[in-house]
């Protein structure tokens, strides 16, 4: 009697890469990286972008290129969308025309894996400080929302599954790495963590802005108004400790009055200088002349405008 045998199965050739993922639903795109999985600071890249308001263009045509790791000033005058461009940037306000890609995720289509990438460590009037709760708390409060909201799901997982005690040492961890990397010295304060937030000199607010930021182990942190009311010497500690941070793989964005001329360390410097009149111009290239006051109050007047009309994130 002669046993059947089955036919062999043909082999199958390899599929290309389409660079989407096969469980996914055919048509439709795979899903943005989770950011808690990137590591390293991200490049930022932008090419004619601008934002537009009820009043008119509050920056236009603006053009950076920054690796990862670098520090990137936005300079000019008051009132000509320097602190939009920051927001936007960071996936906090809406482009009109343009597109921009931080770390490797497109702005218009991931605006909100970059804002879990990217973290605001001083903006006045969207992350204002406390004034009249401590050091301390500041600290703690951003570490506990940082364990129940800004860890990814696998790691809040795994987190969840370690006894308290390993907790608590792994939220220490993470506060004391902070605090070093931002430079700020709790025993040098008036009363140590007990010193209220209205009592700390100014440097001293942005030291624990950015330790704040580096809590959620962020890839880029935007920092506003670094050299706004400070002597010469403290803007000089305060672009060291930007210089600092970047250094340490997390790129940095920082509004200024005026940018250094170079860092401590060799540290990439990449220079915007916002414009009214062009939205955005090279260091290079020659200044226009000063606005009228009427045109400086107008201007301001459409970038809040335009803070409203987007909104926060």
């Amino acid at each position: 009697m002669t046993r059947h045998q089955p036919e062999p199965e043909p082999q199958r050739q390899p599929e290309p890469d389409t660079g989407r993922d096969p469980a996914a639903p055919a048509g439709r795109a795979a899903p943005a990286p989770d950011p808690a999985e990137l590591a390293g600071g991200a490049a930022v890249e932008a090419e004619g972008i601008g934002l537009k308001g009820p009043r008119g263009w509050v920056f236009r045509e603006v053009t950076v290129e920054a690796a990862p790791g670098s520090v990137v000033a936005l300079t000019g005058a008051s009132g000509t969308g320097r602190t939009c461009l920051l927001l936007a940037l960071t996936g906090r306000m809406k482009l009109t025309e343009g597109e921009a890609r931080v770390g490797g995720l497109r702005l218009r289509k991931q605006a909100a894996a970059i804002r879990r990438t990217a973290a605001l460590a001083h903006v006045p009037g969207v992350d204002d400080l406390e004034p009249s709760l401590t050091v301390g708390e500041h600290l703690r409060e951003r570490v506990l929302l940082q364990r129940r909201y800004g860890t990814a799901p696998l790691a809040a997982l795994k987190a969840a599954l370690r006894s308290p005690r390993q907790r608590r040492a792994d939220a220490r961890r993470v506060h004391d790495e902070a605090l070093a990397a931002a430079g700020l010295d709790l025993a040098t304060l008036p009363k140590g963590p007990r010193t209220a937030v209205r009592d700390l000199e100014r440097l001293e607010r942005l030291r624990l802005c950015v330790a704040l930021a580096l809590i959620g182990r962020p890839r880029l942190i935007a920092v506003d108004d670094v050299d706004l009311k400070l002597s010469a010497p403290l803007r000089e500690e305060a672009w060291a400790l930007l210089a600092s941070v970047a250094a340490s793989g997390v790129t940095v964005l920082a509004v200024c009055g005026e940018a250094p001329a170079g860092l401590p360390g060799d540290v990439p410097l990449v220079v915007v200088v916002t414009d009214r009149a062009t939205g955005a111009r090279t260091a290079e290239e020659p200044a226009e002349p000063a606005p009228k006051a009427d045109d400086t109050d107008e201007t301001e007047k459409e970038t809040a405008d335009a803070l409203a009309e987007t909104g926060r994130a």
